[in-house]
């Protein structure tokens, strides 16, 4: 049996997709995988440093690492209505953001990818982990802030407000659902490894949709103390149909993102092909 080094979110999106595989509930075609947790962004730094086998990724990251990996078509976050916000205390112009000290959660994450293509322009910028946001505007440090994941849902129970959806500001000016993250696999594996790890993360999110209970425990033992109904909504909202495969629109919404990133210099040229071949 071959053993991968596979690295994931403790997001409940993650977990409920990979639990089938992780915990062989399912026919993993004789591969085993040993599991690293970490932050968004330290997923990202550690793709740079080309640390695991197999990863979960900000696409706008993966534009730095594609000389070394190569992206899966399941186990995405891509969809609809799902992306990042800006919020506040206050609602802030456009003009007013672009003066604002805006925190962010990571230089590479896809928030700040969208955020940098809404206001170009901003000046004061600060990367911070995004579980701290919701406090440091609570707490003043910040005029606004940049949140993901399950933050959308408990931003407004804690007095703070929306002042942009910029997933849809993305879905409005470009007509495509928005690429948040994905799974990047290295470049140099043999073909039918990165086949068998995609088919088997596709098998792993069927299992997980045909038997939601199946995965509870193991979603919510890394679920940071997320309640089960916000974990709920979380699973909702970020595995779709595109986490069981991108298909054609998601592929597309993919090399949208990296098209107009590119051509607003804000990620190098892609000289190689994004997804497995």
């Amino acid at each position: 049996m071959q053993t991968l080094t596979l690295a994931i979110s403790p997001c409940p999106n993650d977990t409920f997709i990979f639990d089938a595989m992780l915990h062989h509930k399912i026919d993993t075609e004789d591969l085993d995988f040993n599991l690293v947790f970490a932050d968004v962004e330290q997923l990202n730094q550690a793709a740079f440093q080309q640390q695991f086998d197999i990863t979960k990724l900000s696409y706008h990251a993966y534009a730095y690492v594609a000389e070394n990996y190569v992206l899966l078509r399941s186990g995405s976050a891509l969809g609809n209505n799902c992306g990042p916000m800006l919020i506040g205390k206050n609602s802030l112009t456009d003009e007013a953001v672009e003066k604002s000290k805006i925190c962010v959660p990571g230089k590479y994450t896809t928030a700040n990818l969208l955020f940098s293509l809404k206001y170009p322009n901003a000046q004061q910028k600060e990367f911070v982990v995004f579980s701290d946001i919701e406090h440091k505007l609570l707490s003043d440090e910040f005029d606004a802030g940049v949140i993901i994941h399950e933050n959308r849902f408990t931003y407004e129970q804690k007095g703070l407000k929306k002042i942009i959806d910029l997933g849809e500001f993305w879905e409005q000016t470009y007509k495509a659902p928005i690429p948040l993250g994905g799974i990047a696999i290295r470049r140099n594996m043999e073909l039918e490894t990165q086949l068998s790890v995609e088919r088997i993360i596709k098998r792993s999110i069927e299992f997980a949709f045909a038997h939601p209970e199946s995965s509870k425990e193991f979603v919510a033992e890394h679920s940071q103390e997320m309640s089960a109904a916000v974990c709920k909504q979380h699973i909702d909202l970020y595995v779709n149909t595109f986490s069981l495969e991108l298909g054609s629109e998601g592929e597309k919404a993919v090399n949208t993102l990296y098209k107009i990133a590119q051509e607003n210099k804000i990620i190098p040229a892609l000289k190689k092909s994004v997804f497995i071949q």
